[in-house]
């Protein structure tokens, strides 16, 4: 530690970065990653007194929010150990956005890491994905998780997950890169298949997401918006000769959410997604009424929806309501929720300053870069779409990332603007 640089280590780069990967092979790895980068991290930063990557209004609002569940767990949940096991660590994962904002101010060779194992990642997820759908196996062996292509995650099918909540990240990545034009066409062309996997995957939230994110990213950003806009485009005519040929896919996608929510061919009663969710979420609601300001303690919507009181609907009972919003509300109260929508409205906010300029000409407050990785948090903080469980470790790894480098790119000095 004393002679070599903590984050000039090409070793730490390297492992840091290696999360991706390790993302596709389950939990228990990324999340030893993080522990572990975690630990090193304080350690390096309480002996060199480098305090000020968490001296900044988004890491302090987010210790509060974490000091905030430890207190409920501990004096409001029914089941103090269960609710604190979520809660009492859950600062690793703003800890670990620092980690990254450290590491690229001081060797920005890792965003040459993270982009070249997104790449990597996203091209052999793709090619299996491909492989898997036409012949009913992936190179591995797994087979379709009943007719959906899952690849590598096997019956976990979160492979549209993976791909829609990264992209943001590898295309922010992609734009601040020295490229090549055979580099440029591979891209276009990666753009493209991973726009039609992710809807062959049957993910409608997946789906969702990335188009949310794509829209936000093409509205809002200068270069290659046309470049973008022409492999949507491309996708999009292939999805749609896709869903005529593939009437089940269709029905999953399209026609089941359509006329869950009454679009078309209104049911006797409009459901919240599908009637599981609209279950789930009516039951969460009826918490959230009970124990309004504080809520019922983090992680403690599985043991609370098993009482009657509560329970709305065929399925009121599950790990998580699947949605953030209301798990929030039935878990913290409306204090909890309050963080989340603090963080919802600085999206938004940023989204209309940078369209206000964009309108009238003006210097835009935000780099395309730094749209991308907003369009990642963006996704993250959506309100109405179904989502997993708030405080799953795989899901809030995967969400820190695009903060890590929001972060280093808003509140430090160094401008990575094309930098590798």
């Amino acid at each position: 530690m004393d002679s070599i640089k903590y984050s000039n280590s090409i070793f730490i780069n390297f492992i840091v970065a290696s999360i991706i990967p390790f993302l596709i092979w389950g939990p228990f790895f990324p999340d030893l990653i993080l522990s572990i980068s975690v630990i090193f991290f304080l350690y390096y930063s309480f002996k060199n007194k480098k305090f000020y990557f968490f001296n900044n209004k988004p890491l302090i609002i987010f210790f509060v929010f974490c000091i905030y569940c430890i207190l409920l767990s501990v004096f409001i949940a029914e089941d103090k150990m269960l609710s604190i096991k979520s809660s009492l660590f859950y600062f690793r994962i703003g800890v670990f956005s620092c980690l990254i904002w450290c590491l690229i101010d001081q060797n920005n060779n890792i965003l040459s890491y993270f982009y070249s194992i997104l790449i990597l990642c996203f091209t052999l997820l793709v090619i299996d994905g491909y492989i898997q759908y036409f012949t009913g196996e992936n190179i591995v062996g797994l087979k379709l998780y009943g007719s959906r292509i899952s690849s590598f995650f096997g019956d976990e099918a979160i492979l549209g997950s993976y791909l829609s909540r990264l992209f943001p990240l590898l295309f922010g990545l992609f734009l601040i890169k020295k490229k090549q034009k055979l580099e440029i066409y591979f891209v276009g062309i990666l753009f493209i298949l991973i726009d039609i996997l992710i809807f062959m995957s049957g993910e409608r939230t997946a789906f969702f997401f990335l188009n949310l994110s794509t829209l936000f990213i093409i509205a809002l950003i200068k270069k290659y918006q046309i470049f973008r806009l022409i492999t949507l485009t491309i996708a999009s005519l292939c999805i749609f000769f896709l869903s005529v040929n593939n009437l089940n896919l269709k029905d999953r996608m399209f026609s089941i959410p359509a006329k869950n929510m009454g679009i078309i061919e209104s049911p006797s009663k409009n459901v919240i997604f599908t009637s599981a969710h609209d279950s789930l979420i009516r039951t969460a609601y009826e918490m959230f009424k009970d124990k309004p300001i504080f809520g019922h303690g983090p992680k403690m919507f599985r043991v609370i929806c098993k009482n009657e009181k509560y329970a709305i609907g065929d399925v009121s009972c599950m790990t998580h309501p699947h949605n953030f919003y209301i798990q929030l509300l039935a878990e913290t109260g409306i204090i909890g929720f309050l963080f989340l929508l603090l963080a919802l409205s600085y999206v938004v906010y940023s989204a209309f300053r940078q369209l206000k300029s964009i309108i009238f000409r003006q210097k835009r407050p935000l780099t395309d870069y730094q749209i991308c990785l907003l369009a990642g948090i963006l996704i993250t903080v959506w309100p109405i779409s179904p989502n997993g469980n708030f405080f799953n470790n795989w899901l809030m790894i995967v969400y820190s990332l695009p903060i890590g480098f929001y972060l280093q790119s808003i509140f430090s000095k160094k401008n990575v603007s094309k930098v590798f």
